[in-house]
This record gives C-alpha cells, structure tokens and sequence, in this order.
C-alpha cells in the first residue's frame, strides 16, 4: 500500500537519449564479438583448402574474410563515436547540474540581499554606535569609569601580584645543599694559604749556606793543637813498655 504512493523520478528525454546510446553501444559490441568470430572461422577454412590443395576455395575463404575485416573496422568507428557521444552527454549533464547548483545559491542570495538592505544596515550600525556612545557617557558621569592614573595602579598593582605568586610557586632550596655550597666556596680560600706555606719552606730550605768548593784553612791556634797532639802521640809511641 505505501509503495503506491511514492513519486516516480521524471524520466528526461537526456535519460532516453543516454539509454538509447547505451542500447547502441550494447549491440555493437555484440556485433563485434559475432565479426571476429567469422573471420576467425574463414581463417581457418582457408588453412584447411590450402592443406586441401584447393586454392580457388581457399582465395574465396579470405576475400570472405577480407570483407568481414573491413566490415569490423566501420563497426568499431560507429562504436568510438557512440562512446564520444554517451561521454558528451554525461559532461553535458554534469555541467547542467553544475549550473543549476550556481544558479539556485545565486537566487538565495538575492533573496536573502532583499530582505536586508544597505539602509537598515546603516541604521542598525548608528543605532550601535549611539547606544555605545551614551552608555560611555552615563558611566562617565556616574563616576564607574577609572581615570587613567587609576588604571595604571590597577597595572602596577596586578605585576606586583603576579611576581609574588611566580616567586611563592618556585621550589626551595634544601639548607644543606646551601651549607654544601658554602663549603664549597670556602674550600678553595683555603688551598691558596697552604700552597703558599709549603712555598715558604721550600723558600727556607733553598736559603741554606753554600758548600766549600776550595780546601778547609785552619787558623794558627788550630794549627798549633793539632801539631801538639800529633807530638805527644808519637813520643808515648817512642817510650819502651815495662818488662
């Protein structure tokens, strides 16, 4: 019962000519299909009168053939033009379509161009523009507006704020990361003053006096000691032991 209802798509006469088009190219085909095989039959049948040794028969078999092969070369032009026409058609349709899409948003926009005017338009922006204008003046005078002094505390007062919080949001240090630091830096002040005692007792150990290079010289009281003992050695060596 529903289908009773329903609305059949109104057939063209492009849709009549592109199905008798179709039709066309459908036998065509066909008719090809049955040309080659003729030729193909008459082929043979010349081999098989060759074989045969009868030439008059076999020169008959490929004049057939020859025709047939002249027949399929008009076939297969009809069958090219058919084709080049279906596809002019098909471009033909879609440049139609084309041109009535174009067309339909053209004349919505005209339409929708004529329900607003360049009037109304004009209007609404001064309708605006004054509306803006005496709220700006009714603030103004009711005193909510902020001078710019004020706006510039308003600025400085939101940095201020915002360094603060930036400065809150940092993580801190651990104390004996900072104590370890120190040290740091207290350790090589250290290393100078030892380096430069080692280099003072280096200093005092090259000041030593310089060896002799010459032969010692004894003074005369020396001299005379050494003379003298040299004397009573040899004369107790002289003096005969006791029997």
């Amino acid at each position: 019962m529903g289908n009773i209802f329903v609305k059949k798509p109104k057939i063209t006469e492009v849709d009549r000519a592109i199905l008798s088009l179709k039709t066309q190219r459908r036998k065509l085909a066909q008719y090809q299909e049955q040309l080659e095989a003729v030729i193909e039959a008459e082929k043979q049948a010349a081999r098989d009168l060759i074989r045969e040794k009868r030439k008059d028969r076999a020169l008959i078999a490929l004049k057939k053939k020859k025709t047939q092969e002249e027949l399929l070369k008009k076939v297969d032009a009809w069958l090219i033009n058919v084709e080049q026409q279906l596809a002019d058609i098909e471009l033909a349709s879609k440049q139609k379509a084309v041109f009535d899409s174009l067309k339909a948003g053209s004349d919505a926009m005209k339409a929708i161009q004529n329900e607003i005017s360049l009037e109304d338009v004009q209007k609404l922006m001064d309708d605006s523009a004054e509306a803006k204008a005496y709220q700006e003046e009714m603030n103004a005078i009711l005193g909510d507006r902020l001078s710019a002094e004020d706006e510039e505390e308003v600025l400085a007062e939101f940095e201020n704020l915002e360094t603060e919080i930036t400065l809150q949001s940092m993580p801190t240090v651990p104390a004996q990361s900072v104590s370890s630091a120190q040290e740091t830096k207290r350790t090589p002040e250290v290393q100078p003053e030892a380096e430069s005692q080692a280099q003072r007792e280096e200093d005092e150990l090259l000041n030593l006096p310089d060896v002799p290079s010459g032969a010692p010289v004894l003074s005369d009281g020396a001299a005379e000691d050494i003379s003298t003992g040299t004397q009573r050695k040899t004369k107790v060596l002289e003096e005969p032991l006791p029997a």
